[in-house]
C-alpha cells in the first residue's frame, strides 16, 4: 500500500517504470513545462491566464540500428513541446482533463510513440498544485492513424432581419440547400436595443446573446434549421446534411485568436466565422458587409435576392 500511495504522487517517469511491460521500451520526458494560457471553467478565469505546468513521459519503440547522431531518427522533444502549444492555441478549453486527452493524442501521432503519460498542473488556483494525470498508448487511443478529413467549404449565409421575416426566405432555403453543399446561417441581432452593461466583456456576452436569441427566430421560422453552437456539432452537421444556424457565443468566447468584430457588428462576426470555417465566400442578404472582410463577400439586397 505505501508503494501505491507512494506512485500516486511520483513524477509519471517512476510511474512508467513501475508499470513498464516486458517489452523493452525508451523513455523521453519534458519537466515542468510551464506556459501562461487562459483556461478554465469559472467565470473569473475568463479574461485571465495562468501558469500551467506540464510533465510528460512518452515512451518509444527503440531505434534499430546507429541513431547516427541523427534527430530526424528520433522523437524530439519538440514534439512534446508543439504538441502541448498546438492543443492550446486551436481552442479555449474549461478542463485540464481535456488539455491533457488532446496533448496525449497528438503526441501518440508520431510513430515512435507507443505510450505517454501526462501530467498537468495549475499553479495558480491555490496554495498547491492542482492536476490531472492520465495514460494513454495505441491500445487505448481509437483511430490514432487515422487519416485527415477531407476539409469542408459550407456555404455561409447571414441573413438580415428583413431577410428572416421575408415570405422569400422558405424558397431561399430550398434553393441553398438544393446547391449541396454544407449549409450554415448567420443572424445578427433583433431590432430591440440590446441591454447596456458599463463593462466592455459583460456588454459582448449581451451582444452575443442577442445573436442567439434572433437565430433561434430562425429556426422557428424553418424546422430544418438546427441551433448549434461548437465546433465538433457544426462539423457533424456539414458531414450529415445538417442546416444550422449559428450561435456565437461558445466559439467567439473560446477563440484563443478571437475576432476584434463587436457582437453588434453582426455581419464582420459572421466573416470572421466563415474564414475560421474555410468558406469560400459568404452571401449577405439584405445588409452591407465590412470593407476588410477576411472572407470574399456577395451581397444582395433583399428586394432582389434571386438565388
Amino acid at each position: 500500500m505505501a508503494s501505491e500511495i507512494r506512485l500516486a504522487f511520483s513524477h509519471p517517469s517512476e510511474r512508467s517504470e513501475a508499470t513498464a511491460t516486458t517489452t523493452p521500451l525508451d523513455r523521453i520526458s519534458v519537466r515542468d513545462h510551464t506556459v501562461e494560457v487562459e483556461i478554465g471553467a469559472f467565470q473569473a478565469e475568463r479574461g485571465v491566464t495562468q501558469r500551467v505546468c506540464f510533465n510528460i513521459v512518452v515512451e518509444v519503440r527503440p531505434l534499430t540500428g546507429p541513431i547516427d547522431d541523427d534527430v530526424d531518427r528520433i522523437l524530439s522533444y519538440d514534439k512534446v513541446t508543439e504538441a502541448i502549444a498546438f492543443e492550446l492555441a486551436d481552442e479555449r478549453l474549461n478542463l485540464l482533463e481535456t488539455v491533457a486527452e488532446r496533448v496525449a493524442d497528438r503526441i501518440l501521432l508520431e510513430p515512435q510513440a507507443m505510450r505517454v503519460f501526462v501530467r498537468v498542473e495549475k499553479l495558480d488556483r491555490g496554495p498547491g498544485a492542482l492536476g490531472v494525470e492520465i495514460v494513454r498508448s495505441r491500445e487505448t487511443v481509437a483511430a490514432v492513424a487515422s487519416p485527415e478529413e477531407e476539409t469542408l467549404h459550407p456555404e455561409l449565409v447571414y441573413l438580415s432581419n428583413a431577410a428572416i421575416a421575408s415570405p422569400h426566405l422558405t424558397g431561399w432555403i430550398d434553393q441553398l440547400a438544393a446547391m449541396g453543399r454544407p449549409l450554415i446561417f448567420c443572424v445578427g441581432p433583433t431590432d430591440v436595443a440590446a441591454p447596456q452593461a458599463d463593462h466592455p466583456l459583460a456588454q459582448r456576452r449581451v451582444d452575443l446573446l442577442a445573436i442567439e436569441q434572433n437565430a433561434w427566430v430562425l429556426a422557428a421560422r424553418d424546422a430544418r434549421c438546427k441551433v448549434v453552437d461548437t465546433r465538433t456539432e457544426l462539423d457533424w452537421a456539414m458531414r450529415n446534411g445538417q442546416i444550422c444556424v449559428w450561435a456565437p457565443s461558445k466559439i467567439v468566447l473560446d477563440a484563443v485568436d478571437g475576432p476584434s468584430a463587436k457582437g453588434a457588428d453582426a455581419v464582420a462576426l459572421a466573416s470572421w466565422f466563415a474564414a475560421t470555417f474555410d468558406a469560400r465566400e459568404m452571401l449577405v442578404i439584405g445588409d452591407d458587409g465590412p470593407v476588410d472582410a477576411p472572407v470574399k463577400l456577395r451581397t444582395v439586397p433583399v428586394s432582389q435576392a434571386k438565388l
